[in-house]
């Protein structure tokens, strides 16, 4: 059969055509040179369109070009093989008169022009590679007796291309380049957070199954997790349910027993397994009537690469119509041809010194980890990535903050204490200094950005109403942003009482209240007002950052409760306060606000003196036990206080009310929760704070600021179901009199907790003490993490290096940075060596279990400066939690070889089983000419390098032997180093 020849060139690529054109002009010249049988790719050229649309998108090729080659390919298989040449000669003359290089002619060549080739071998390799047949193709029955192994899939040409060019926009390309991803499954995907397949890359398994234990069958026990390799002896299909489903039971032998495996419902199998087969099961051993046996485990035929069995094997996220086999699938493509392909921007010096693996390594091993040891390489590697950029960018952010000229508001002290004066208490020693740092911060000339922590009912919005009077007084204007309606009602009503009226400087039309429920004349007003300058406080919620309002001069931001509001609503924030004075308020700040102001890159206050003869909550953890919660409701009633019922689901409000029916009918009641309408939702609140009803039963949208002094009585449905914050918020609704306030944090009963709920309700029944909220952040600060503090995401991996740490670096770069350095350049007195002996130096958990105590101990150690101070520490560490545990002893001894290298001016230290590596600072020494003869002496234990650097030699397997031989070098080294400076 004769064809006509075809408009697309041969075999040379045209200078400047798109990839995905050059990629198309590929498969329709093989397809050519198959003489039309649809063969260039396996399954039929319209299985390209599965990846090939995507890219096209992603080249900006036009859309009617796409539509016509999806057209075309999608009837291709239905044509004759001459109906099928004319079909692509048609298509490509469309092609070439949208995009003219498609129909260039090739410029001649000076090689042989040819379809195939023969490689060095005599193996006769083709010009255009065929894609990777469907994930599903590739683990077809073959029978192992007349089977080849097989090669590792191969993925479609622009894979494996891309994996060379290090393009970062092949990384944004969508995920319908996938094979086997069509636009279904990329919107199942898009779920997870996943749209590119850069998304993919970053997309981490949320835990491992370690299936790399391999045992023979006669020594399989009860409870095992583990992988069996074995040959089918017989395969059965046994109905249930009267026939509506079935098991599909698989006996498999490995010589020393047989094991039953069973698949639930899965009728298809019949067809997959046949006698003889080789198969790899892993999953955990039960067992039925006596015998072992494994239940839907995940299994491969033992020719295909192991990747669902026989290794560490990543369990991901999962959504509708998402498996877990599948999506490990498509990850290994991914990760397999595009983890090298993403650029390593950290420096190899860095990599080098901190003997980190390369980026690449790291991203294929956090997905697929050959072995636990690697697998903590790939969380160090990305940890640490996480911590530099996160110092650079702290360093950016607060310099950017502190380049930017801010408004002085000045305040004289008879204003302030006027302002005192008038106020129905006496602030607090706590308060007053929290004051006095905002008053410094508004008349220090740069934009004040402060977190003021303080717990529930400890002043804090007093202290911020003080801040707005001082911004208002010259003439600027403040906003006040609260997370709900309800709060933001009540912040109206306290700053009506603390700035208006007979006390106050202000008047109650200069005061406004802005929400949702607000009617729509009175927002016009109010937006007018703002603009031109009447208006001088506004509070209100979300509505705040409308595009609608506009300020005629903003001088203060205050946000109450940051937690509750998303990043993106902060990133709006962020907008209206580039030379805006910010000040956030929070009993239990998140663990990124935290990590901030800890690190110094938002300044903060404590308010930690809790009001006068206030008393702090008596808190229970226990199983939900009717008689105990209808005592305690009723025992509220009766000394006339209120109570919250509060549940984590709206859908446990019925049960809620039900039991307050049947066991509590002493007690009246209303429901509220967020799905309720505005109007409907103020009323029960304003109800409830005027004492109409006993009980309030709720969801959490009650942990938010509501001041009932009233109120007294916490009872918590399924405590474990909170976050500890979130705990923490709901108790500090009562005890806001000064009457004993009680909170029961209930669990089901008979229902084991997950460690870390139990960890949650184990912390907060112990900060049963005033002014906690600090401490409480900081425990979740350590169980969390930091979180992204440059992005938008509010997890990180704080716990992959460790709280301190994590800490110490920022530290360490927040003060450069104040004390008006470089990035590189330490002072004097700050500039701390780096060590690496191969050792666990740390205070273990399990040790000091305390957060708080911890992190004083570390601080401690740092500020210790002779042997004697370090071994009284020692010493208490003893006394008060016992023998010291390996890591503890040996962080001492390092504190202590830290403490002599800075006497030697070695920067660096880096020692192995072999010896060790000393740098010194700036190349220097305090008597280099004696070190250079005492290293003369000793040939054989020291070598003084070119670049600077003395070599020390020695055998030091085990990290104590490391370290005593450190410190007799170091001494020796000290020694000479003191003569030189006497």
């Amino acid at each position: 059969m004769k064809h006509g020849g075809v408009p697309y060139p041969a075999h040379d690529k045209i200078a400047d055509m798109q990839p995905s054109l050059e990629k198309l002009r590929k498969f329709f010249r093989l397809e050519h040179e198959n003489k039309y049988q649809n063969t260039a790719i396996i399954g039929g050229l319209a299985k390209m369109l599965d990846y090939w649309e995507g890219e096209a998108r992603a080249d900006g090729i036009t859309e009617e070009v796409i539509q016509a080659v999806v057209a075309r390919l999608r009837s291709y298989e239905k044509l004759s093989p001459e109906g099928r040449a004319e079909s692509l000669k048609g298509l490509w003359k469309r092609i070439a008169e949208t995009y003219p290089e498609a129909g260039q002619k090739p410029k001649p060549q000076h090689q042989p022009s040819r379809t195939a080739r023969s490689d060095a071998n005599g193996q006769g390799t083709a010009e255009a590679a065929a894609p990777a047949p469907p994930q599903g193709q590739s683990q077809q029955r073959q029978h192992p007796q007349s089977q080849k192994p097989r090669q590792a899939p191969q993925r479609f040409e622009s894979a494996t291309s891309a994996k060379h060019s290090q393009t970062p926009a092949a990384l944004e390309a969508k995920l319908t380049v996938l094979q086997g991803v069509g636009p279904k499954n990329a919107e199942s995907l898009a779920r997870l957070g996943m749209q590119t397949l850069g998304d993919m890359l970053y997309n981490f398994p949320r835990r491992y199954e370690d299936y790399t234990l391999l045992k023979p069958i006669q020594s399989l026990m009860y409870g095992d997790v583990v992988t069996v390799i074995g040959s089918i002896q017989s395969v059965h299909n046994r109905p249930i349910r009267g026939g509506k489903q079935s098991i599909i039971e698989v006996i498999i032998s490995d010589g020393t027993g047989a094991l039953r495996v069973s698949f639930f419902n899965q009728p298809w199998l019949m067809n997959r397994f046949k006698q003889g087969d080789m198969i790899s099961v892993s999953g955990k051993v039960d067992q039925y009537l006596g015998r072992i046996v494994m239940n839907s485990p995940d299994w491969e035929f033992v020719e295909v690469e192991n990747l669902h069995t026989n290794r560490i094997v990543p369990i991901y996220p999962l959504t509708e119509r998402i498996t877990q086999k599948w999506l490990r699938n498509q990850m290994k493509q991914v990760v397999t041809y595009w983890a090298p392909a993403v650029v390593d921007a950290l420096p190899d010096t860095i990599k080098r010194e901190a003997r980190l693996v390369s980026l690449g390594e790291a991203l294929t091993q956090i997905h697929f980890p050959d072995s636990q040891a690697r697998l903590k390489l790939a969380r160090e590697r990305l940890a640490f990535d996480e911590i530099f950029y996160l110092q650079m960018g702290v360093l950016r952010q607060k310099r950017d903050w502190q380049s930017v000229e801010g408004r002085r508001f000045t305040v004289s002290d008879e204003w302030l204490g006027a302002r005192l004066a008038g106020l129905p208490f006496t602030l607090t020693s706590a308060q007053q200094n929290a004051l006095d740092d905002i008053r410094r911060d508004l008349d220090s000339g740069k934009p004040m950005n402060r977190l003021l922590q303080g717990d529930v009912g400890s002043g804090k919005t007093v202290i911020a109403a003080l801040g707005a009077g001082m911004v208002i007084s010259s003439g600027a204007q403040a906003a006040v942003m609260a997370p709900t309606s309800i709060l933001a009602e009540q912040h109206y009503r306290n700053f009506l009482n603390l700035l208006a009226g007979d006390n106050g400087f202000l008047s109650r039309d200069e005061i406004r209240l802005l929400v949702g429920s607000t009617p729509e004349s009175e927002k016009e007003a109010i937006r007018q007002g703002l603009a031109d300058g009447s208006i001088k406080i506004v509070i209100g919620t979300h509505a705040l950052l409308s595009k609608g309002i506009q300020f005629s001069e903003l001088g203060l931001l205050i946000v109450d409760e940051e937690q509750h509001f998303g990043v993106k609503h902060k990133e709006r924030l962020k907008e209206l306060r580039a030379e805006v004075h910010a000040l956030t308020l929070s009993a239990t700040p998140i663990p990124r606000t935290l990590q901030l102001a800890l690190a110094g890159v938002r300044e903060m206050s404590l308010i930690t003196t809790p009001p006068i003869d206030r008393m702090a909550v008596r808190t229970y953890v226990t199983a939900f036990d009717a008689v105990t919660v209808r005592e305690a409701l009723l025992r509220e009633k009766y000394r006339g206080g209120q109570s919250f019922f509060v549940t984590p689901r709206i859908a446990d409000l019925d049960d809620a009310t039900e039991f307050l029916r049947r066991n509590a009918p002493e007690v009246t009641f209303a429901v509220a929760h967020g799905q309720m309408a505005a109007g409907a939702l103020d009323e029960i609140m304003t109800r409830f704070y005027d004492g109409d009803f006993d009980v309030l039963v709720s969801t959490t949208i009650v942990e938010s600021g509501l001041d009932i002094p009233r109120a007294n009585t916490l009872i918590v449905y399924r405590a474990d179901m909170f976050g500890l914050a979130q705990l923490y918020q709901l108790r500090g609704r009562v005890g806001r009199s000064k009457l004993r306030a009680y909170a029961y944090l209930t669990t089901v009963a008979d229902q084991a907790l997950t460690a870390s709920a139990e960890k949650r309700l184990k912390i907060l029944s112990s900060l049963d003490n005033l002014g906690a909220g600090f401490q409480l952040a900081s425990h979740d600060l350590d169980m969390r993490g930091g979180g992204n503090l440059l992005g938008e995401e509010q997890s990180g991996h704080i716990r992959e290096v460790g709280v301190e740490l994590y800490q110490s670096m920022l530290e360490e770069a927040v003060e450069n940075l104040r004390a008006g350095r470089g990035d590189d350049a330490v002072s004097e007195k700050s500039w701390s060596p780096q060590i690496n002996v191969g050792a666990s130096v740390l205070i273990p958990e399990d040790y000091v279990a305390d957060l708080n105590v911890r992190l004083a101990l570390y601080r401690r150690l740092a500020d210790l400066e002779t042997d004697q101070e370090r071994e009284a520490f020692a010493a208490e560490l003893i006394d008060r939690f016992g023998p010291l545990p390996a890591e503890a002893d040996q962080l001492i001894a390092v504190a202590s070889l830290k403490s002599m290298c800075r006497r030697c001016l070695i920067s660096k230290l880096d020692a192995g089983p072999k010896g060790a590596v000393m740098t010194f600072r700036d190349g220097g020494f305090p008597d280099p000419m004696a070190l250079v003869r005492y290293v003369q002496e000793r040939p054989d234990d020291f070598k003084m390098r070119p670049d600077g650097k003395l070599v020390v030699t020695g055998g030091w397997p085990e990290a104590t032997q490391r370290l005593k031989a450190l410190r007799s070098v170091l001494e020796t080294l000290s020694r000479i180093a003191t003569r030189a400076a006497a």
